[in-house]
């Protein structure tokens, strides 16, 4: 999701001649419950305000997206790792986590897509895991303590 040009911001110059004008105040990107769900619902709004294609090539399109982003968190272990010996290490695991994340918000864009009832879909999905996953005498799932990051030991080179 970190493929988009940067174009200068109203508060940016865009050029060093011209002054910069004021910024306006940015409104939160989440409410403070931190649900991110409104701002899911806004970027698929945006999408949908800037599609250029017929909805089903936008609705493949949306979800061939995610392949795109899975495919950079798996360029940037390899650059965390420095598996490849011709670049060495190119990416840190703070690299890794943001893309992750950009794999979360687009999973979400495209389940949002495909359904405007996302959040029950992906809440009652998540039960019935956690139901599956935790059955036949299973215990269930510890929540780590706080400032614990990794189920494994990650170390940034």
């Amino acid at each position: 999701m970190d493929d988009e040009q940067q174009t200068p911001s109203p508060a940016q110059p865009a050029s060093p001649a011209e002054p910069a004008e004021p910024a306006e105040p940015a409104e939160p990107a989440e409410p403070a419950d931190g649900d991110p769900w409104p701002t899911v619902e806004r970027l698929h709004a945006w999408l949908d305000a800037h599609n250029q294609q017929q909805p089903q090539a936008a609705l493949l399109l949306r979800m061939l997206k995610l392949s795109e982003e899975v495919g950079e968190v798996a360029q940037a272990v390899i650059g965390a790792t420095g598996q490849n010996p011709r670049k060495g290490t190119t990416h840190s695991w703070d690299d890794v986590r943001a893309e992750l994340c950009d794999v979360i918000v687009t999973a979400m864009v495209a389940l949002r897509t495909l359904t405007p009832d996302a959040a029950a879909v992906l809440a009652d999905h998540l039960r019935r895991v956690d139901e599956r996953s935790t059955a036949h005498g299973g215990a269930k799932t510890v929540v780590p303590p706080a400032g614990r990051r990794a189920s494994v030991p990650v170390h940034d080179h």
